[in-house]
């Protein structure tokens, strides 16, 4: 049994923000031929109700509106683009793109529809289909030139560079090297690594504009991006020479001082960085968390960027985020158990600090101290009672502590708060089958991932646990194979899937393609696991290898003593 869930699927999630407009409402709907006629002054009165909900942060007030408005005029675009931006603020992808949609389909020419559509294709990362609407915005508005340049940047992103290119050559063509669109251009060559383009287009806008210092850190870029860093660091000096308290240049030779690993020159000016305040705080964030994500720091330069995150911390005494910083850094040097001690330091000085709260419970989580994840759990799910991730982890506390009761009723709670996205409803059907599983309750356990399967038969996590769990029950051991298989056909690396499916086999009486299985992993030495060796050892044993199978339950038992039962195990071989 496992005492862990397989696999963890703490959801992080971000909200996009898409740009709000006015939109049109149409007085007479076509359907072919025919005329039909809607109350104008009702339509007109509710929708100017809906607006004045939204704009005073009463989301669902506004939709009930927006609803009632569409049942006058269900051809009204203008409210289903209302309808899109609200729900999009509050996070809800799914029903935000078939509102989107809905917009564009009504009036696809209308170029806020667009940007909104293209906008939320993008954000989920389907960069295509994004480009297909925008395809569309240059043929009806081939002159606005920041259509044109978004398309361009697009196709470069889906590094379609010849398209790209071929955009911004016209524009050249049109406008000459100007500031508005040779940048986008040059950014479009360095991608396509087209370096030598990049360098002679860069040179040509300085000399167009010889005094904005900017292009020559893109010279800088192109060198450093060529792997010509001693040629790069001269130009970077140089500019700090002629500029010393140039915020943008000061941040660029950071970057590049960070990008070569050259720290003994980094800290001499990380610190003017910090403490100069015409550079942004969202600027510091993000050079410190360029250097965060930096691996294997020696000691040295451990001990200097801990300092210097204490000096950025002192000059933003009351923000949220920069200290954080430094139990980010903490963590991801392998030192999650002083990054506990800071965000619990943090919690104390700023019990409000949400974004504490949530690292805090995740370091927990990942140090597998279940007894602090439940006890704060429970302080931050009360705290914060509209967060979804909160009673999450709260959730996961209570189930490795065997609380079942306490751990259904905060996903109950999840669930509600999860709304209509799918994904956050997976992941509570996911955790409350394993409740289900662990209180003996199978039953209702395979027909919770029943639930899950049916509204997501693809995702691989419910697949692998529905899977391992019938193989424990030797229940439908066929139908398990089958979800294991298509488990590793899509993640074949994957030393927890590879498990399930030779566990599944093993049960199955495929013993040799089991061993198989079980040998890879171990040889391969990734994430050694107790389990692996636990399955292992009784695959050999069905094998008649009993020296091998003991040799592998002894490792296991070393690496998890809760196995205990291992130990029968081993005398009963013995034997």
């Amino acid at each position: 049994m496992k005492n862990n869930l397989r696999i963890n699927r703490i959801i992080l999630f971000i909200a996009v923000y898409v740009i709000a407009s006015c939109a049109t409402n149409k007085r007479i709907v076509y359907e072919g031929n025919n005329i039909k006629k809607f109350d104008s002054a009702a339509f007109d009165y509710i929708y100017v109700e809906a607006l004045k909900q939204k704009l005073l942060g009463n989301g669902s007030d506004a939709l009930r509106y927006l609803e009632q408005c569409i049942k006058l005029n269900p051809e009204s675009d203008a409210a289903y683009y209302q309808m899109a931006q609200i729900v999009l603020q509050s996070g809800d992808f799914i029903n935000g793109k078939k509102y989107a949609e809905k917009a564009y389909q009504l009036d696809e020419k209308n170029i806020w529809y667009i940007i909104m559509l293209s906008g939320v294709h993008y954000q989920q990362g389907n960069i295509d289909s994004a480009v297909l609407v925008y395809e569309k915005a240059v043929n009806y508005y081939p002159e606005k030139v920041n259509v044109q340049v978004t398309l361009a940047n697009m196709y470069a992103e889906n590094k379609n560079y010849d398209k790209s290119q071929k955009i911004f050559e016209k524009l050249e063509l049109k406008y000459g090297i100007n500031e508005a669109t040779t940048v986008s251009y040059i950014q479009s060559l360095i991608a396509a690594e087209k370096y030598s383009e990049a360098l002679k287009k860069t040179e040509s806008l300085i000399i167009e504009f010889p005094s904005a210092i900017q292009y020559y850190a893109l010279v800088a870029e192109i060198y450093r991006k060529k792997g010509e860093g001693e040629k790069a660091s001269q130009v970077y000096q140089k500019l700090l020479e002629e500029n010393p308290g140039n915020s943008q240049i000061q941040l660029s030779v950071c970057d590049f001082l960070i990008s070569e690993r050259r720290f003994e020159e980094l800290f001499i000016l990380l610190n003017h960085v910090v403490l100069n305040m015409n550079i942004t705080k969202e600027n510091k964030i993000s050079l410190f968390a360029g250097l965060i994500a930096v691996k294997d720091h020696k000691k040295e330069d451990t001990d200097n960027i801990l300092l210097s995150l204490m000096v950025f911390e002192s000059t933003y005494l009351n923000d949220e985020i920069v200290p954080l910083l430094r139990a980010e850094f903490l963590d991801n040097m392998g030192r999650d158990r002083e990054a506990a001690v800071r965000l619990e330091q943090i919690i104390t000085i700023n019990p409000g600090n949400y974004y504490a709260w949530e690292k805090l419970l995740l370091i927990y989580l990942q140090m597998g101290d279940f007894k602090k994840l439940m006890v704060k759990g429970e302080e931050c799910a009360s705290k914060f009672n509209r967060s979804f991730l909160a009673k999450l982890l709260y959730a996961n506390g209570a189930i490795e502590n065997g609380k079942y009761d306490i751990a259904l009723d905060e996903l109950r709670k999840a669930q509600i708060l999860a709304g209509d996205n799918d994904q956050n409803i997976l992941q509570v059907l996911t955790m409350r089958a394993d409740v289900y599983y662990r209180m003996k309750e199978y039953s209702k356990a395979f027909e919770t991932f029943d639930e899950a399967i049916s509204m997501d038969d693809g995702d691989l996590t419910i697949l692998n646990n529905y899977a391992y769990y019938l193989a424990e029950q030797n229940m439908n051991l066929k139908e398990a194979e089958v979800m294991a298989r298509k488990v590793i056909e899509k993640e074949k690396d994957n030393p927890t899937f590879l498990d399930t499916y030779a566990w599944v086999l093993y049960k199955r009486g495929k013993t040799k393609d089991a061993a198989r299985i079980m040998e890879a992993i171990i040889e391969s030495g990734s994430n050694i696991n107790a389990e692996y060796y636990e399955h292992y050892g009784f695959i050999l044993k069905s094998l008649r290898k009993c020296d091998k199978a003991i040799k592998n339950w002894k490792i296991a038992f070393e690496l998890d003593s809760t196995k205990s039962e291992l130990e029968g195990e081993i005398r009963n071989c013995r034997k």
